[in-house]
C-alpha cells in the first residue's frame, strides 16, 4: 500500500523502441489521474526494447507526483553497486518517487550475449541476495561500506546520503522467495499469478515463514500483483478462464475482484498491463483510473475503519 494506506495502483507502460510517444503519453496521464506507479520492463539483450532506466528516468523527470519502477530488474547485466548508484540517483532527483524492482535473472541465452557468464539457479538466488544486501548498505548514508561476497566486492565506498527505496522481488522458486521474506519489502508474484492461483497459495506461506524465522512481521512484505486483462464496458459472463486465471471484465466487476483480494487475501497493490484486445490502451488507462482505482478504494475505506475508530461508530474510540 501507499504510505498513507491507500491499495497502490500502477500501470504498466509500453518499452519498445518504437513505443516512446505512447509510452510518455500514458506516463503522464497515469500521474495526472491519480495513479501511484507505473512500471517498465527489463530486456536490454533485445535491440528492440528501450533501455529500462533510461526510459524510467524520462518518465520521473515528465512526472510530478507518482513512482516508477523497473518491474523488474535483469539483475545480471546491472551489478549490484552500480544499481543502488542508478536508483539512488534517480530517488534524489525525482524526490523519492522510486521503486526497486529485482529479479535473479531468465533467459539466460540472451543475457550472456551481452558478455554475462551464466549462473546456475542456485547461484543466481545467492547473487539476489548479496545485491539486496549491497543496495541497502550503498543508501541511507552512514560510513564507508566494504563487503567481499561471492558476486559482489566494494572497498571503502561511501554510500548516497539518500534513504533506500522500497525493494519487490519477483521471486518464485523456493529459495529466491525466502530471500523475498529475509530482505525484501515487496513481492511481485510471477506469471501475472493472483490471489487464487495455486502458485500464490505455495508461495506466499515460504516468505512468511523466511520472514518470521529473522524476526520480521510478514504482514510488513507487501504482495503487489502484476494483472493483465480486458476492462469492458458491459460485465463479461466469467471473468476467469476454464483454468481460473483472470481475463478481466467491466469496471463493477474488476473493483469486486480486486477488493475481494484487498479484504481477504491481502493484497497490497495491483498493476495494471492492457492486453491486445479492441480497447485502445487509452480507455483501458482511463477506466483503470477513473473508475476500478477509486471504487476499489473506498469499499476498501469503508470496509476498514480509521486507526482509533470503532467499526459501526460515530465518535472518537474511547481512550
Amino acid at each position: 500500500m501507499t504510505a498513507d494506506g491507500k491499495v497502490l495502483f500502477g500501470f504498466g507502460l509500453e518499452t519498445g523502441a518504437g513505443e516512446v510517444d505512447a509510452l510518455l503519453r500514458h506516463a503522464v496521464r497515469a500521474d495526472r489521474e491519480g495513479l501511484d506507479l507505473v512500471s517498465v520492463s527489463d530486456h536490454p539483450y533485445f535491440a528492440e526494447r528501450l533501455d529500462a532506466y533510461a526510459a524510467l528516468g524520462v518518465v520521473l523527470g515528465r512526472t510530478t507526483g507518482i513512482a516508477g519502477a523497473v518491474n523488474v530488474t535483469n539483475l545480471p547485466s546491472r551489478p549490484a553497486p552500480m544499481l543502488a548508484r542508478t536508483v539512488t540517483a534517480l530517488s534524489a532527483l525525482s524526490g523519492g518517487r522510486v521503486v526497486l524492482g529485482m529479479g535473479a535473472g531468465g533467459l539466460w541465452q540472451e543475457i550472456a550475449k551481452l558478455g554475462v557468464e551464466p549462473l546456475s539457479p542456485a547461484a543466481a538466488v545467492r547473487a539476489l541476495e548479496e545485491a539486496i544486501t549491497v543496495v541497502r548498505a550503498l543508501s541511507g548514508g552512514g560510513g564507508p561500506v566494504t563487503f567481499d561476497g561471492e558476486f559482489y566486492q566494494v572497498a571503502g565506498l561511501v554510500p548516497a546520503q539518500v534513504p533506500t527505496p522500497p525493494i519487490w522481488t519477483g521471486s518464485l522458486g523456493p529459495k529466491s522467495l525466502a530471500v523475498t521474506g529475509r530482505l525484501a519489502d515487496g513481492w511481485i508474484p510471477g506469471h501475472a499469478a493472483d490471489w487464487r492461483s495455486s502458485r500464490f497459495a505455495q508461495s506466499r506461506p515460504l516468505i512468511d515463514e523466511a520472514a518470521a524465522a529473522v524476526g520480521r512481521d510478514p504482514s510488513e512484505i507487501a504482495t503487489v500483483y502484476n494483472l493483465p486483462g480486458r476492462i469492458t464496458t458491459s460485465p463479461l459472463p466469467a471473468t476467469r478462464d476454464d483454468s481460473g486465471r483472470w481475463i478481466g471484465g467491466s469496471p463493477e466487476q474488476w473493483a469486486d475482484e480486486l477488493t475481494t483480494a484487498v479484504l481477504e487475501h491481502g493484497a497490497a497493490g495491483f498493476t495494471y498491463f492492457p492486453v491486445a484486445d479492441r480497447t485502445p490502451p487509452d480507455v483501458a488507462l482511463g477506466r483503470w483510473a477513473r473508475e476500478i482505482a477509486p471504487a476499489v478504494r473506498e469499499a476498501v475505506r469503508q470496509a476498514r475503519p480509521p486507526a482509533g475508530r470503532a467499526a459501526g461508530t460515530d465518535g472518537p474510540a474511547n481512550a
